[in-house]
């Protein structure tokens, strides 16, 4: 049942079985079980206040609490991108300042020079390194330092640590 404003009831949605269901295992995780349960109940919509009267603790809490959640989850993000660059067979450096039209030839050469194939046009490639660096890239301009990542069976990766 939901709320009035849209938003599930608070006592409809059970965190246990939305953590057992996505196979969530606190001694393997980068978050702690309450991480994940309040991250769990953002996701299907319930506010911070409802998550806070539930966990008997301050909105101000779970605010912090979610927080910290976001930010482990991106570092765990960030360090299997570093991993994966660390084995992939073909990496190229974008300096800060670089057109992104320059960008396919640096990476068509490095490829070409590892013996891997990009499935991928010049104007593909310039898009998808693009909408990965996010706001490393305005418009045609590199605006802070890239590292392009090609797997050897194609995959891309874009990092902008």
């Amino acid at each position: 049942m939901a709320a009035d404003d849209g938003r599930p009831d608070p006592a409809d949605v059970d965190a246990d079985s939305i953590l057992e269901r996505a196979g969530f295992d606190a001694d393997e995780s980068v978050l702690t079980r309450r991480q994940a349960e309040v991250l769990a109940l953002r996701e299907r919509g319930l506010r911070q206040s409802d998550i806070a009267d539930r966990l008997g603790t301050s909105r101000a809490n779970v605010s912090s609490v979610e927080s910290s959640a976001r930010d482990n989850v991106e570092r765990a993000r960030e360090t299997v991108a570093f991993s994966e660059a660390l084995s992939a067979p073909v990496r190229v450096e974008i300096e800060a300042g670089t057109d992104l039209y320059d960008a396919p030839k640096r990476v068509y050469d490095a490829c070409d020079e590892a013996g891997v194939k990009v499935n991928q046009t010049a104007p593909e490639l310039m898009k998808t390194i693009g909408d990965r660096a996010g706001d490393a890239v305005r418009g045609r301009e590199v605006r802070s330092r890239l590292f392009v990542t090609v797997a050897a069976d194609g995959q891309i990766r874009v990092r902008h640590p």
